[in-house]
């Protein structure tokens, strides 16, 4: 693979074994980027590496729970004996759903939500401080619409999210000294294996969950994944501190 716009960049998505995570690694691919897949089952990972490769990229796989310090350090310790030496972009897409309302939601599945959700962007991001190499270096955390407005039965997944947004804006203004560029993306309502447990354990209808897009449709991971490619690569080289919105209209209204 050559030519593509992310062409000699190394990579690191986490959350890579399935969705969103999994197309952003295997578009990285496409555009010429080496790729480290990071999830907490090594098996998806591997897949996914196995997929990089077919595209014609450099990729590893490596089981990682974001949530978890000792875990991140494992990994950039892995990182730094042999997959490395040098890193450019790093996807924090690694998250977790929860289907409560406030009043519902138990201090277990809020601080579960947070650890995967929030705590792991800030480990992975604090951690890839120092191995991150100016001028390429981009950071890429997946955040939410639901970090923007209120959602039914979503309380510590859209608090969780918000966390991410807030957190995006200080350490890009925190970094910008430093070359690194951080920003998040925000999407809207994407057919992955989320929407298929919103529909098979919560009954929600997918006719409903489309029709709350002004566009009429949901989202794809192949969407999502473009727009990620566009904040890592250099055509973004003025863009930090930024939300940038993949959601069918839907914070419009």
């Amino acid at each position: 693979m050559s030519g593509g716009t992310l062409e000699g960049l190394t990579s690191i998505v986490t959350g890579a074994g399935s969705g969103m995570g999994r197309a952003i690694a295997l578009r990285f691919a496409e555009e010429g980027a080496r790729v480290v897949a990071a999830g907490r089952s090594l098996d998806n990972v591997a897949e996914t590496a196995e997929a990089v490769r077919e595209r014609g990229a450099e990729a590893d796989a490596v089981q990682c729970d974001v949530a978890d310090e000792a875990s991140v350090l494992a990994l950039y310790e892995a990182f730094d004996s042999g997959l490395g030496p040098d890193l450019h972009v790093l996807v924090n897409s690694a998250g977790i759903g929860s289907f409560t309302a406030t009043g519902d939601t138990d201090l277990e599945t809020w601080e579960r939500v947070f650890a995967v959700n929030s705590r792991g962007v800030f480990l992975m991001s604090k951690h890839a401080l120092g191995r991150l190499r100016p001028p390429d270096a981009s950071i890429v955390n997946i955040a939410s619409v639901a970090g923007m407005v209120g959602i039914p039965d979503r309380a510590a997944y859209c608090a969780s999210k918000g966390a991410v947004i807030a957190f995006t804006r200080a350490m890009a203004i925190d970094c910008v000294g430093q070359g690194i560029r951080v920003n998040a993306l925000c999407p809207g309502t994407t057919d992955t294996r989320w929407i298929d447990r919103v529909v098979d354990e919560e009954g929600e209808s997918r006719d409903d969950l489309a029709a709350r897009q002004p566009m009429g449709r949901l989202g794809t991971a192949d969407e999502i994944a473009e727009a990620a490619v566009y904040l890592a690569s250099p055509g973004a080289s003025f863009t930090t501190g930024s939300q940038l919105v993949v959601d069918g209209g839907l914070t419009a209204r």
